[in-house]
Formats: C-alpha cells, sequence, structure tokens
C-alpha cells in the first residue's frame, strides 16, 4: 500500500498551448479505492497513465509513498497496471502468463511459484493454470490479467476500464471480483471508467473530470464519497453527469432571497421554492433549479408544481420513467415512478418538486448550500 499525491500535475501535447489536464491536485490515502470518471476527452486514463509513468507529465509533481516518482521509469514506480485489453500472450498457459514479469526481472522460481499460486487462489484461477487464454472466457482472462499484476505485488493497482470488453453478465461479475479482491489485498488503487455503476459500487472516493474549457484553472471538477456526489453536488457539470437518468434542469430567476428558502421564477412565469441559503444573490439573478428524476412527485401538488405533457412512457417492471415535456427545460423532464396505473403519452400531469429535493445553481453553474436537505449515509 502507498499513499498518491498529486500537486498541480498537468499535461500538455503541444507545449503548454493547449491543455488535456491541468492543476490537478489529489491525495490518495493508503489503500483507499479511486475511481476517475468524466466524458470522453476529460483527460482520465491519461491522468492514469501519467501515474503509471506511460505518459510525461508536463507541469507540476507526484509523489508515491512520500518519493517523487516525475522522472521514474515504470518498472520502478511498483505499480501493477490493467488494460482494457487482457494483453495475454496466446501462446502462453494462465501461469506462465502471470509469471512472464517476475521470469523477466530473473526472479527466483520457488518465489515465481508461490506468488503465482497465491494470485491463482485469491482470483479462484487453480484449475485453469494450464489452460492457454483462448480456452477462457473474457472474464477469466481478465482476471489473468488482474493476476499478473498482482504477482508483482505492486504499491499500487491502475485499472483502465477493465470491465468495458466484457457483456452486462460478466461486468456484474467481475465488479464483484475487483471489490472482493480489493477487501482482501488493500492496496491503493486507482480505477478508470466511464460506467457510473462501476464508480458508485467499488468507489471509496470519485474524481469526478470534465473536458478543460479555455478559460478553465482545472478540469477536476469534484472529489468526494458516491453518495456525497450523488446528493450534494458541487455544480452544474456533477449534477449532470453523476446519476441515470441525469438530474432535471430548469431555467429561471431569482425572485426571493433568504437564509432558509429561495423562491425563483421560471421563464414560463410558474414560481417554485427551494430550500437553499440564497443570501450571496440577489433578486433577477438567472439561476438553474434541479431535482432528480427519482425525488419529483408525480400528479401530486402541494404548491410546488410545474406542468408537462407526458412525451413517452419506459416501463421498466417494477418502476417507470415518464418523459415530459416543458417549456422552460432544455431536455425531455423526467420522473421516476412506481407504475401500476395506466398513462398515456400526449396526456398532461403536474409533477410536484418537494423543496427538500430541489437544487439550485447560480449563472456560473455553482450549486447553493442546501438548508434542509435530507440527512443522507454518506
Amino acid at each position: 500500500m502507498a499513499e498518491v499525491k498529486l500537486v498541480n500535475v498537468s499535461k500538455s501535447y503541444d507545449q503548454g498551448k493547449t491543455w488535456t489536464l491541468k492543476n490537478i491536485n489529489l491525495n490518495i490515502a493508503e489503500g483507499d479505492f479511486i475511481a476517475f470518471i468524466g466524458p470522453s476527452g476529460c483527460g482520465k486514463s491519461t491522468l492514469l497513465r501519467m501515474v503509471c509513468g506511460l505518459e510525461d507529465i508536463t507541469e507540476g509533481d507526484m509523489y508515491i509513498a512520500g518519493e517523487k516518482i516525475n522522472d521514474w521509469p515504470p518498472n520502478e514506480r511498483r505499480v501493477g497496471m490493467v488494460f482494457q485489453s487482457y494483453a495475454l500472450y496466446p501462446h502462453m498457459s494462465v501461469a506462465e502468463n502471470m509469471a512472464f514479469g517476475l521470469k523477466l526481472a530473473k526472479a527466483d522460481k520457488s518465489l515465481i511459484n508461490s506468488r503465482v499460486e497465491e494470485a491463482a487462489r485469491i482470483l479462484q484461477l487453480e484449475a485453469l493454470l494450464e489452460r492457454k487464454p483462448k480456452a477462457m472466457s473474457g472474464g477469466q482472462r481478465q482476471r489473468v490479467a488482474i493476476g499478473r499484476s498482482i504477482v508483482q505485488q505492486p504499491r499500487v493497482f491502475l485499472f483502465d476500464e477493465p470491465l468495458s470488453n466484457l457483456d452486462v453478465a460478466l461486468r456484474v461479475q467481475m465488479r464483484q471480483e475487483i471489490a472482493r479482491l480489493h477487501n482482501s489485498l488493500q492496496t491503493t488503487s486507482i480505477y478508470v471508467t466511464h460506467d457510473q455503476v462501476e464508480a458508485m459500487t467499488l468507489a471509496d472516493h470519485i474524481v469526478v473530470l470534465s473536458p478543460l474549457a479555455p478559460d478553465a484553472e482545472s478540469n477536476l471538477e469534484q472529489v468526494g464519497k458516491p453518495l456525497e456526489l450523488y446528493h450534494h453536488p458541487a455544480n452544474l457539470f456533477v449534477a449532470g453527469f453523476i446519476g441515470s437518468p441525469k438530474m432535471n434542469f430548469f431555467d429561471g430567476f431569482i425572485e426571493q432571497t433568504d437564509s432558509n428558502e429561495t423562491q425563483v421564477k421560471l421563464t414560463t412565469g410558474e414560481v417554485l421554492k427551494a430550500n437553499v441559503d440564497s443570501q450571496a444573490a440577489n433578486q433577477g439573478d438567472r439561476v438553474v433549479l434541479g431535482i432528480r428524476p427519482e425525488d419529483a412527485l408525480a400528479e401530486t401538488d402541494n404548491g410546488n408544481a410545474v406542468e408537462g405533457k407526458v412525451e413517452t412512457i419506459e416501463r421498466l417492471g417494477a418502476e417507470s420513467y415518464i418523459y415530459m415535456s416543458h417549456d422552460t427545460i432544455r431536455e425531455n423532464f423526467i420522473v421516476r415512478v412506481e407504475d401500476s396505473r395506466k398513462r398515456e403519452a400526449s396526456s398532461k400531469m403536474k409533477i410536484e418538486l418537494p423543496t427538500r429535493f430541489c437544487h439550485l445553481f447560480n449563472a456560473e453553474g455553482k450549486a447553493f448550500h442546501r438548508t434542509q436537505a435530507p440527512a443522507y449515509d454518506l
């Protein structure tokens, strides 16, 4: 195990004319499992490769276990990399694939055998040690790739979208395998994924990255525990990226400010309330009011409601998602319901937005403090 620390780490491929990553500051504690997520082009895989040593650091400093590693080659960093591609040698057996790195390092044969046996036990591969990759499933091959890293006894595990080549059932199985592996080894782990489910279920903390805007000081948007990011997003980007379906957003203006409750007038004239502290804002300031699909209440009206037209309905069995149109929203307004009644497209429906579940963001996209947010177990 080792602590990983990034201090103002930046990456440019054209000598600072444009930046892929800028001013990334992170402290990853020993034994922590942290996930990098964000849309394509945000630099999450680039950042992982910088930790590994496959990409140079343009600016800033990086430390592992307190040692500055900016100029260290990958083989001296003692990190284990698991790629999206299994990258197994097809002519070698499982045991030979896992042992290959140690053989290159000219390790003692008895040490190699003991480490391979231990990795096989941890990954439940004992019965497959003589099998070739072509005779194995995708999930088994990925476990071999992880085993190849385990035998090196790295200080840090690095996972670069390791499950994206697997089908849905195998991804679920491998998520459980990786979680069990981390609980067993307690090695510091950094996991890159575009899949929110993987990040939310595996990680102790999540790092949300965004594509770097021209005038932005950094593309690190927020770091926190999974439910902290879900229930308390720091800005519009995180609120819209975390959650599936994503949060609904309504454009409006501040009608009345207060330390406990804010009134927001939508561009259609409806006035909604949110339990947020908006004392730092002024009447008439442009804002965005947000609420998650599962927090909105269908066909109720306790005074904090909007009316929309049903466009489509996704019936998923135990629940349904209703997609509605509203003049103040740029995309469909989505409501999750436990749907046992018949609903039809083109019908009108009232949707309540409970004040304690409403989020509010200023013109720059920064979240206002929620004064009566529900108490979540974060």
